[in-house]
């Protein structure tokens, strides 16, 4: 039964199937509430799916705000309720001394944070403003933080935590472009996105550099769908807006929306 449960994922993802699998057993045999570190996307999807297929247990994810790309599940018995329990967020507020501006990028924090022996599923969204940044990440490590965290890319930083209430989150901007494409092929539509040829976007595909849907990627023929999400380790991520009709020539009109 199991075996036949992997066909649905990829190779590579078995290791967390198992582990979102014993989440989900043990709170439907041992009425057990289990509280993840932040779940991407893609596990997020795979944790839902597996819930879903258990009458036994229910689950909720909580990433601090609406539009939250990374999320903490709650898994518990079906009988519990779940809106009732806390989520386990905080808010990391970082600034720089006085009115210093952090010119500062995501990978900036992101790598200070690491620095400091943090694990990525630990930390949440991070939202950088033009002079503070706020950082969700879980009440367990909000105090190590605050104390530890005093340099980002070598700027002296200063910190705070703030309730979720406070949490000024930032929009992802896209970048609307539009393009014709012979097929819906990854590699065709990337290469018109980054604007670089075929052959030089197909490498990165099969060294396993590519995500689409949080999923890696290593078909460059694989083909994209109204609503996905695509990201190249180097090269950013964008999203397919539109799948647009056919030109008298037969090529096919997409809208790509590029984060910026």
């Amino acid at each position: 039964m199991k075996q036949g449960l992997y066909d649905h994922f990829q190779p590579e993802e078995k290791p967390f199937v198992d582990r979102a699998l014993e989440w989900i057993e043990r709170s439907a045999q041992q009425h057990e509430l289990k509280r993840t570190d932040f779940l991407d996307p893609r596990q997020a999807q795979i944790v839902a799916m597996l819930a879903n297929r258990n009458p036994d247990v229910r689950v909720r994810f909580d990433g601090g705000y609406a539009l939250a790309e990374r999320k903490r599940a709650l898994i518990g018995p079906d009988y519990r309720d779940l809106d009732g329990e806390a989520i386990g967020l905080s808010v990391l507020a970082v600034h720089g001394p006085g009115q210093a501006r952090l010119e500062l990028d995501h990978g900036d924090f992101l790598g200070a944070l690491l620095g400091l022996g943090i694990k990525r599923d630990r930390i949440g969204d991070i939202h950088v403003h033009e002079g503070f940044c706020h950082i969700i990440v879980t009440d367990e490590i909000a105090d190590y933080l605050n104390i530890h965290l005093r340099q980002v890319h070598r700027m002296n930083v200063l910190t705070d935590i703030l309730p979720l209430a406070e949490l000024q989150a930032v929009v992802p901007k896209l970048e609307e472009i539009s393009i014709t494409v012979a097929s819906m092929r990854l590699d065709g539509i990337a290469s018109d996105v980054y604007r670089v040829s075929r052959s030089k976007i197909v490498d990165p595909i099969r060294a396993g550099r590519c995500r689409v849907n949080w999923k890696a990627e290593e078909d460059p023929s694989s083909p994209l769908r109204e609503g996905d999400v695509v990201s190249f380790k180097g090269l950013g991520r964008f999203k397919v807006l539109e799948v647009d009709g056919v030109t008298k020539k037969g090529r096919i009109r997409v809208h790509i929306g590029k984060f910026i």
